[in-house]
């Protein structure tokens, strides 16, 4: 079932919409895209601060994070 919606763009949405279409992409399949897209980002980024919670909670990851911090510190002193 579809439910049509209404919206008001401002200048960067129209350009991004127009963008959209340019790849050959009806309106509606452009802003539909879009949706689904953002919506996935925010999931992405839920998962990815869950595994740097996971990582920092680790010892042997935090001893690792350590590990290449010091090592990247002495490389950069030395260049």
């Amino acid at each position: 079932m579809s439910e049509a919606v209404s919206v008001r763009l401002d200048e960067d949405a129209l350009r991004a919409l127009t963008r959209l279409e340019s790849t050959g992409l009806t309106r509606s399949e452009a802003i539909r895209t879009a949706l689904v897209s953002a919506a996935a980002r925010l999931d992405d980024r839920t998962r990815l601060a869950a595994e740097v919670a996971a990582l920092e909670e680790d010892p042997a990851e935090v001893a690792e994070m350590r590990a290449v911090a010091e090592l990247m510190e002495r490389l950069r002193a030395e260049g």
